[in-house]
């Protein structure tokens, strides 16, 4: 048995999130399918080059609300397992140097690490390997990229991945481009739907004008299409924060979609960063230590 991961980043610095990071997780005996469907889809809609969240426009707003209707399928069916975890401006990570310079890729191990809840996956437990395809990373040091592939592969020798019999082998770990790979391409576009409505993005409007921009209002559709879909798996899903478990930690794996509130166990709150506050007093400022905040990926 293989699992395969797509992941992709968006929107390092938000209004009010930032730090996006999203996975799909497919089976290997599901792949096939998935991907040729997808692709049948976009020859159907008559989407020949990459589709992305940045390329939405009025005149294709309903073509990706089709594709990603077909997307969200396989989802609901368990066929696609999909993953974003973002980070919350109120909520300051008290960093190191090393790690302010690092937080990239020490995000995106914990991620990996935690996101999928990976060691309740495999039971009764049988040799499972994880491939994973990296979206091209938006980084020059190629010493980095190693290091942290590095990393990724260590994660085998982790007790609970070990307990499981989950291997992640170093030639399995590759960065792609997104435009040779389907999946990774509507990742991003559930990916970019979560940001623009977290940011508030939705409410933007050109300088010196009174009305939303065209594409702001596309985006917008695509995103209430997106969420309406979501809400056919979890009922009254809040985009926000993290997705509980409903008092079982294995629903980490067991569920199709599902949202993580990164938190730094070192951060503290600062009320100023809120909407609320922005829009009510953009001056204010109040922060609260909360030192012992966990990171938890459960509520």
């Amino acid at each position: 048995m293989e699992y395969i991961i797509y992941c992709d980043e968006s929107d390092n610095r938000g209004s009010y999130y930032s730090n996006f990071y999203g996975g799909a997780l497919i089976r290997s005996k599901d792949l096939l399918e998935v991907e040729n469907c997808l692709q049948q889809k976009k020859l159907e809609l008559n989407l020949h080059s990459e589709v992305k969240w940045s390329k939405i426009t009025g005149n294709y707003r309903n073509k990706y609300v089709d594709l990603m209707n077909t997307f969200f399928s396989f989802v609901k069916n368990d066929k696609i397992k999909i993953r974003i975890m973002f980070t919350q401006n109120m909520h300051v990570a008290n960093l190191t140097k090393y790690q302010q310079e690092q937080e990239y890729f020490l995000l995106y191990y914990q991620f990996i690490k935690h996101i999928f809840g990976l060691q309740y996956s495999n039971s009764p437990a049988m040799p499972l390997g994880i491939r994973i395809y990296f979206d091209q990373f938006p980084v020059t040091t190629r010493e980095k990229v190693q290091q942290f592939k590095s990393y990724i592969h260590g994660l085998s020798k982790n007790p609970a991945f070990r307990k499981a019999k989950i291997t992640i082998k170093q030639d399995q770990i590759a960065e792609v481009s997104s435009h040779e790979h389907v999946i990774l391409q509507c990742l991003d576009i559930a990916l970019g739907a979560v940001q623009f409505r977290l940011n508030d993005k939705h409410l933007e409007k050109p300088p010196d004008s009174r009305i939303r921009a065209k594409r702001t209002l596309a985006k917008e559709y695509v995103y209430k299409e997106i969420n309406k879909s979501i809400r056919s798996i979890h009922p009254n899903f809040n985009i926000g924060i993290t997705t509980g478990t409903g008092g079982n930690v294995e629903n980490c794996w067991n569920h199709s979609y599902r949202h993580w509130l990164f938190k730094a166990h070192n951060s503290s709150i600062d009320l100023s960063k809120t909407k609320r506050a922005k829009k009510e007093n953009p001056a204010s400022a109040m922060s609260l230590d909360v030192s012992h905040v966990e990171r938890g990926i459960s509520q």
